[in-house]
């Protein structure tokens, strides 16, 4: 059956006072647990500064691993995951609305990996991102919305008068509007692949070079790796909150789809 090891780490960096990310998993209690729900790990970055990022990035994290612990048994996680990001979205929006934080522009960013047999399905809006590590090589399966993304894509306008601040502007977060369509992408997975969740403080400091020759590190735990991770990227530049979440995949199992529902499939 799927067996993983699982690490995490997170620092404020050398300038804030608070750390405005959040991390949450759901680990499965038994093997029944593990092939009918399977694990949950994911990761947020507040948006905003004085607007309570951190309030906006708790509430996205407590409300997708708490509804994916309560979830229908054998619910397919390429449907479970964008429905729970959008119900984050609905209670970082209705959050917005309480007297106490209205006339903040309170939002968060939000990546989630869902794991289950040799499948991993990775739902997010913003540009906390998901890396793939395979025998040394580094996949993003995550694509950043930013305006700078958009801009490669030839949707924004070049010209030399554009604000350069606009290219790191967040096309899509939770939040601020009422419906959000979160991008939602599955990964076959083998033994030895690393995952990694992570927020801007850390990809934004990091080659990937880096990452790979980090992560690629057999002989260490998960822990040990994020926090080499963070700390690595803190030290070089620190002025935002810098958060990883690490899953090594130790061994996975075969599984077949009948009516909408999964099984294992014997060797």
């Amino acid at each position: 059956m799927l067996q993983i090891v699982f690490g995490q780490a997170s620092d404020p960096g050398k300038v804030r006072s608070n750390n405005e990310d959040a991390t949450g998993c759901f680990i499965p209690g038994s093997k029944h647990e593990a092939r009918s729900r399977g694990y949950l790990f994911a990761v947020a970055d507040g948006v905003g500064g004085s607007d309570r990022g951190e309030v906006a990035a708790a509430t996205a994290i407590d409300v997708v691993t708490h509804e994916f612990a309560g979830c229908q048994e054998g619910t397919l996680l390429a449907g479970l995951l964008p429905r729970l990001l959008q119900h984050a979205n609905a209670a970082v929006h209705d959050c917005r609305m309480q007297p106490e934080y209205r006339g903040t522009g309170m939002a968060t960013t939000l990546v989630a990996c869902a794991l289950r047999y040799n499948e991993a399905v990775v739902s997010h809006l913003g540009d906390s991102r998901c890396y793939l590590v395979r025998n040394g090589k580094l996949r993003q399966i995550t694509r950043d919305h930013k305006a700078g993304g958009r801009r490669m894509l030839g949707l924004l306008a070049t010209s030399d008068g554009a604000d350069p601040a606009m290219q790191h502007a967040l096309t899509k977060c939770l939040g601020p509007e009422m419906f959000v369509k979160p991008d939602t992408t599955s990964v076959t997975l083998v033994a030895g692949d690393v995952l990694v969740l992570c927020t801007d403080g850390l990809h934004d400091e990091m080659p990937e070079e880096e990452i790979v020759e980090i992560v690629s590190q057999k002989s260490k735990h998960a822990d040990a790796i994020a926090n080499e991770l963070v700390g690595r990227a803190v030290e070089r530049d620190g002025r935002d909150n810098t958060t990883a979440q690490v899953i090594q995949i130790r061994a996975v199992e075969s599984a077949a789809t009948y009516r909408g529902r999964q099984y294992p499939v014997s060797a």
